[in-house]
């Protein structure tokens, strides 16, 4: 799931990809008008945050929006303080980037500045650190890596197989392709310190699986996504489907014996992945969402305003209900303005959510599956883990096992519930890894 975009808030007015060819703002000005808008909020100032905003903006965002947008913020901790801003020009505009620390996460303010030094667009997200290269693979692994494309031309996303050492024209292996959860990750899913999917992938390979991984395209070209038209198969099931294809075709690989492993969002397609591809031998789901994400993004936005005090305030109740005011819009299929969608997201993209049943997807392809749930998990909890459970409990094709410990990343949790223990380095437990193997190994043997 969108761990921090939906922890903490990520939702204003998205900047402009156009406008009219007018004179940016010196740099130095436009500087001066982000930091006072940041000065203001962090203040609580709402009201004089506003004051440099253009007309458009003020209609898009009062003072209540503001205030709801702050609280969230404060939900991962004090600010600790903010580096130094950078700045470029974009479409006649000057665009302020401001990296605000706070003390369970960090994140990135951007400010439009227009040619008349007005606000023209405000936009916060998880900070977006740069991953640093994965550790070598030890000569004695077992298994080797190589880049890998997934698609081609322009379009293409880059990709990592784990291949191991015994595949080759006369042993053929199983194969896995990773599903990314929801959010713009590479092909790691790191997130913080963590890097799940580089844990499943060299674990897997190491005991004779191939795995393919690639980084996601909302994370590698969201440039494909400029004219606002994304939906929830445009950013995983097509490019899913496709890697299924080529890694099929990869020498060394039984293509008869090439399985989908999602992670969240991606375990709740990869029944689709499966049925839309026609040539996945079983599936791995791991904290598989079970019903609409909707309902799922509000009940995270409630629990998580009484993990740190176990009281909801007024500020938080009034951000939860404006989101529940969301997600009646969208259900009520009229036309939603971006600032007034959940989490930034077109309409378009949610009502394409709303049309996914994983249950009855993962039923109505009869695949062989092995679910996996972490009950420390605080994104998919129990609810989800029960409907899968009463989907399946009877169908001999279908595995369960629930970890005690776990999380949503399949790591053992340390300390108190909450945000701050995606920011704990850890690994995927081995034995979770150790299970997939064998569950694997066994459908290839049947």
């Amino acid at each position: 799931m969108r761990y921090l975009q939906s922890l903490l808030l990520m939702l204003l007015l998205g900047l402009p990809t156009a406008m009219p060819a007018v004179a940016a703002p010196s740099q130095d000005d436009a500087v001066a008008v982000a930091t006072r808008l940041l000065d203001h909020m962090e203040a609580g100032e709402y009201e004089a945050a506003s004051a440099d905003f253009s007309p458009q903006m003020k209609a898009a965002l009062g003072a209540d929006k503001l205030a709801a947008v702050q609280q969230q913020l404060a939900a991962a901790g004090a600010q600790t303080g903010r580096d130094a801003p950078t700045v470029s020009e974009q479409s006649g505009m000057t665009v302020v980037v401001v990296r605000i620390h706070r003390e369970q996460a960090s994140v990135d303010a951007t400010i439009a500045v227009d040619g008349d030094g007005k606000v023209a667009g405000l936009h916060y997200a998880p900070a977006a650190e740069p991953a640093a290269a994965a550790p070598a693979v030890d000569a004695n692994a077992g298994y080797s890596e190589r880049d890998f494309a997934v698609g081609s031309g322009k379009r293409a996303l880059p990709g990592t197989l784990a291949m191991p050492d015994a595949a080759g024209a006369d042993h053929r292996v199983a194969a896995v392709v990773l599903v990314h959860g929801s959010g713009p990750h590479d092909r790691d899913e790191s997130i913080g310190p963590n890097r799940p999917f580089l844990d499943i992938a060299r674990g897997l390979a190491a005991q004779g699986i191939a795995v393919l991984r690639f980084d996601k395209r909302s994370k590698a070209r969201p440039q494909d996504y400029a004219d606002g038209k994304v939906t929830i198969d445009s950013e995983t099931t097509d490019d899913a489907v496709a890697a299924v294809a080529a890694l099929r075709e990869a020498p060394g690989i039984d293509p008869a014996r090439v399985f989908v492993l999602g992670h969240s969002q991606g375990a709740m397609m990869a029944p689709r992945i499966a049925a839309r591809s026609g040539h996945v031998a079983g599936l791995v789901l791991l904290a598989a969402p079970a019903r609409p994400l909707l309902d799922i993004l509000v009940e995270q936005n409630i629990r998580l305003a009484v993990l740190d005090d176990g009281k909801t305030s007024d500020a938080e109740a009034a951000a939860i209900a404006r989101l529940k005011g969301q997600v009646a819009a969208i259900r009520a299929g009229g036309k939603v303005a971006i600032a007034d969608s959940p989490m930034n997201q077109p309409a378009d993209y949610w009502r394409s959510t709303e049309a996914v049943d994983p249950v009855a997807e993962a039923k109505a392809v009869a695949l062989p599956m092995l679910v996996l749930q972490g009950a420390q998990d605080i994104q998919v909890v129990d609810a989800d883990w029960q409907r899968w459970k009463g989907g399946f409990h009877d169908d001999p094709k279908v595995e369960f096992k629930l970890y005690p410990t776990l999380n949503h990343l399949g790591m053992a949790v340390e300390g108190e519930q909450g945000p701050a223990q995606y920011q704990q380095p850890g690994h995927v437990d081995p034995s979770l890894i150790a299970d997939v193997a064998g569950w694997i190994q066994a459908q290839a043997a049947d």
